[in-house]
């Protein structure tokens, strides 16, 4: 029994061999594959955008040193080191006693100032009328005048002694001058500070909005202001290291003065950090768009054969389904395609998979997709 069915089925083998050899035979013997089967891309185009990626580094809008202003013992630091601080905040208290004793004492001579003055006006205006009739000599109200003038200017520059101990006073109280993060205190409790220069007590820097510093060759720069003649709100974004996230900006300015070594010019952008997220002295690359084509036309980098600084070969699939070799001028790569400058136009067929011989008809696989339009691609380019 189990004879017979090994027999069976080598008999039903031997036959399936016998047919398909019969199909695959031409009439003069020879084995005939058929046309060759490829995958083609209709042709669509879309919008490109040719962008720049340069590094950047993040800079605070505003920094502002926090400094003691007058000499002192620190009694207290009133504040979370790393935290958002406003304007006008209290940060650092300095010890204000000897700084009440030097009001006292400049209000003392306020006092005494004020005095003298009173007696001085007093003998002039006593011998105003007394002069007249010769009762009192001129040199006597001379004297009596100058003494008053001197008395009057005695009393000014106490009255500014006054004024400059009371501010003394009010800069024992240390506030922020502007509002922000804070940084680590440099002083402690109990430090003395202000003695023969103003001390460094913290950093205070603006980080929302933050400025973005990066330079570019001067030929990209020039060509951008050419598209962007008053500036331009957006085009302008940042990719940070680490985090899966692009962040839109503005461009701000660019500078007056080119960098004679590279041949470079510095440039800025603001971009908004409500979130803390972007740090001074951290690194990004910085996206700038630096061309648009409405009407590109991307073909997959598979598709295309360089022969050439700029150029490629490209599989064009004809009406009758014949392979015909074209040669492209290429552009910027973006992800896997090429930006095809010049050769190709909207909806042709070209062969994305699969090898086809010029001249030679072909079997079309499939035909995929083309791209959607709806979101414009961009190309980094690196200067």
């Amino acid at each position: 029994m189990r004879t017979d069915s090994a027999r069976w089925r080598y008999w039903v083998a031997v036959g399936l061999t016998t047919v398909l050899a019969g199909c695959g035979q031409q009439a003069g013997g020879g084995w005939d594959p058929g046309p060759p089967v490829v995958e083609v891309l209709q042709v669509q185009p879309r919008p490109f955008a040719v962008v720049a990626e340069l590094p950047g580094r993040i800079e605070p809008v505003r920094v502002a040193e926090v400094r003691a202003r007058v000499a002192g013992i620190v009694l207290s630091r009133d504040f979370q080191e790393g935290a958002d601080v406003k304007a006008g905040e209290v940060l650092f208290r300095i010890d204000p006693q000897p700084l009440r004793a030097a009001l006292s004492r400049a209000q003392g001579e306020l006092a005494r100032a004020e005095a003298v003055l009173t007696e001085a006006s007093a003998v002039m205006t006593r011998y105003e009328p007394l002069v007249a009739i010769e009762a009192v000599s001129r040199q006597d109200f001379d004297t009596a005048q100058a003494a008053f003038k001197s008395a009057q200017a005695q009393r000014q520059s106490a009255a500014a002694a006054v004024e400059s101990a009371r501010l003394d006073l009010s800069y024992a109280t240390v506030t922020a001058p502007i509002s922000g993060r804070i940084g680590r205190g440099l002083v402690t409790e109990g430090a003395l500070v202000g003695q023969g220069e103003p001390t460094v007590l913290a950093i205070i820097q603006q980080l929302d909005p933050v400025h973005v510093d990066f330079k570019q060759p001067l030929a990209d720069a020039m060509r951008w202001r050419q598209r962007h003649p008053q500036g331009s709100e957006t085009g302008l974004r940042i990719a940070i290291d680490g985090v899966e996230q692009l962040r839109e900006g503005r461009m701000l300015f660019s500078d007056i003065t080119v960098d004679r070594s590279t041949g470079q010019i510095l440039l800025r952008g603001e971009f908004p950090n409500a979130d803390g997220l972007l740090l001074p002295g951290m690194y990004v690359r910085v996206h700038l768009e630096q061309a648009r084509d409405e009407q590109a036309i991307l073909v997959p980098q598979r598709s295309v054969r360089p022969v050439g600084e700029g150029q490629g070969l490209v599989m064009v699939i004809d009406a009758d389904d014949v392979a015909q070799a074209r040669e492209v001028r290429t552009g910027a790569m973006q992800g896997g395609d090429w930006h095809i400058l010049e050769g190709l136009s909207a909806g042709e067929r070209i062969v994305t998979d699969g090898n086809a011989t010029a001249g030679e008809k072909v079997s079309i696989a499939g035909v995929p997709a083309a791209p959607a339009a709806a979101e414009p691609s961009a190309a980094a380019v690196s200067p």
